[in-house]
C-alpha cells in the first residue's frame, strides 16, 4: 500500500510500540532485505509498523510491504546521491511524516536516509522526538569515491551520530571504524550481524532456474548445458562487477559461462567492457529478477567481486543455497568465509585471484560440493534469523 504524505493527524495511539522505519530507495538492497526479513519476525500484536523510502529503485520495497500489509510512504525527494535543494526538502517531508505518524520509534536504513531522518527528527524538538534507531549496512566512506567525499560522509556521520540514539553495524570492520572517526551515538553503538533461515529461502528446481537463466542469456538451449559462474548484485561501483567481467577472459574452459543478476547505472560501463573485452559470448547481464535468490540454484559458483560490503545478504543467501563461494575480503566477508574451509576469500580489484579460485572449482566437484555444505552449516548456526530479530527488538 502506497500511501502519499498528508497532513492529517495520526490515530489516537493503541497499546502498541509505532515504528516508522526509513530507506533511501526502494530497490531490491541490502538495507531493504534486511527490513523484510526484520518484519517477517516481528510480532503483528505489539508493534504497529509503518515504512517509508524514496521513490528511486522501483517498486521493489512498496511491493513487498504490500504484501505484508504495512503501510508505505513515498517521500519523493528523498535521493541517495547528495543534492541540497532535493535534501532539504526530503527533511522537511519526512518531518511532517514523523509528525503525521507519530512514532515511538525511528529507524533509519542505510546513510542518506539516517542523515534525513535524524535531522528531521531533531528539528522536531526533543519533547516530541521519536527514539532513534540507526543502522548501516556498510558505511558508505567506503565506497569508491574520491578522497573528499569520502571525508564528507565522515564528516556527516559524525555529526548526526549526536542525533541518533543507537547506531547499529552488521560487521566488525565497521564497527572499529565507528569507534576510530568517533561516530558516537547518544547512547550505543552495537553490532548485530544480519540473519537468514536456510530453509525458508525458496529455491527453484535447478533444471528450471538453469532453463530461465539461459533463455534471459540468450542462449541455445538444445545444445550442452554450461556450468554458470553467478552473482546477484545492483549495478554500483562498489560492487566490483567490472573485476568479475575481467576474471572471465582468465577461465578456459569453453564450457561456462558468467551470467550477472541485477541492474543499475553502471550497466553501460559494464556492456561497453564485455564488448571490449570480446566477451559477448561468455558473460551476461540478465538484468533484475523477481526474488533474485530463487535462481541461485542455477549457479554452480557464487562469486562475490566487492570492492565495498556491509555484511552481503546475496553471501547469506549463497551459503544457504550450498553453494561454493568465492568472495573479496571486504566488510564481514572474512566473518562469514573461514578461507579454503567454506570458500574462498580473494582481495578486492584482482580477477587473477578470482580466476584462480574459480579455476580451482571447476577441476574438483568434491572440493566444491564439500565447501558448499560447509557454507550451509555455518549459516545455519552461526546468522540465525531469530538470533538477528531478538537483538534487534531488545533495542526497540
Amino acid at each position: 500500500m502506497l500511501a502519499e504524505i498528508n497532513f492529517e493527524r495520526a490515530r489516537p495511539r493503541d497499546p502498541k510500540k509505532r515504528i516508522l522505519f526509513v530507506a533511501t530507495q526502494s530497490e531490491a538492497g541490502g538495507a531493504q532485505q534486511f527490513l523484510l526479513h526484520l518484519l517477517s519476525r516481528l510480532p503483528k500484536d505489539r508493534y504497529d509498523i509503518h515504512a517509508a523510502a524514496g521513490r528511486e529503485g522501483g517498486s521493489f520495497l512498496y511491493s513487498s510491504l504490500n504484501t505484508l500489509s504495512i503501510p508505505c510512504y513515498r517521500v519523493d525527494s528523498l535521493r541517495r546521491d547528495i543534492s541540497p535543494f532535493q535534501d532539504i526538502s526530503a527533511v522537511l517531508e519526512l518531518r511532517k511524516l514523523i509528525k503525521k505518524i507519530e512514532p515511538e520509534t525511528l529507524f533509519l536504513l542505510s546513510s542518506k536516509a539516517g542523515f534525513i531522518g535524524a535531522l528531521a527528527a531533531k528539528l522536531i524538538g526533543r519533547k516530541m522526538s521519536p527514539k532513534v534507531i540507526y543502522r548501516i549496512g556498510g558505511w558508505t566512506f567506503n565506497d569508491p569515491w574520491p578522497r573528499w567525499k569520502k571525508n564528507l560522509w565522515i564528516s556527516l556521520e559524525r555529526l548526526s551520530a549526536k542525533w541518533k540514539d543507537v547506531i547499529i553495524v552488521n560487521n566488525l570492520r565497521g564497527l572499529e571504524q565507528a569507534r576510530a572517526l568517533k561516530i558516537k551515538p547518544r547512547q550505543t553503538l552495537n553490532l548485530i550481524y544480519n540473519g537468514i533461515d536456510p530453509y525458508r529461502l525458496e529455491l527453484l528446481p535447478k533444471d528450471d532456474a538453469v532453463r530461465e537463466i539461459l533463455r534471459a542469456a540468450g542462449i541455445d538451449m538444445s545444445k550442452s548445458t554450461p556450468k554458470i559462474i553467478g552473482t546477484i548484485a545492483n549495478f554500483y561501483p562498489a560492487k566490483g562487477l567490472e573485476y568479475l567481467i575481467r576474471s572471465a577472459r582468465l577461465i578456459k574452459d569453453a564450457n561456462v559461462i558468467f551470467c550477472i543478476i541485477g541492474e543499475g547505472r553502471e550497466r553501460p560501463r559494464l556492456e561497453s567492457l564485455i564488448r571490449e573485452s570480446g566477451l559477448e559470448d561468455k558473460v551476461f547481464l540478465i538484468g533484475r529478477r523477481d526474488r533474485a535468490a530463487r535462481f541461485l540454484s542455477a549457479f554452480d559458483i557464487y562469486v562475490l567481486p566487492s570492492v565495498k560490503e556491509g555484511f552481503p545478504w546475496s553471501v547469506l543467501e549463497a551459503m544457504s543455497a550450498k553453494l561454493p563461494i568465492v568472495a573479496t575480503g571486504v566488510g564481514a566477508i572474512p566473518e562469514m568465509i573461514d578461507d579454503a574451509i567454506n570458500g574462498y576469500i580473494v582481495p578486492p580489484k584482482n580477477p587473477g585471484q578470482i580466476a584462480d579460485k574459480i579455476n580451482l572449482f571447476l577441476s574438483n566437484d568434491s572440493l566444491a560440493r564439500e565447501m558448499g555444505i560447509r557454507a550451509h552449516q555455518k549459516a545455519l548456526f552461526s546468522f540465525t534469523l531469530d538470533k538477528m530479530v531478538d537483538r534487534i527488538e531488545s533495542l526497540l
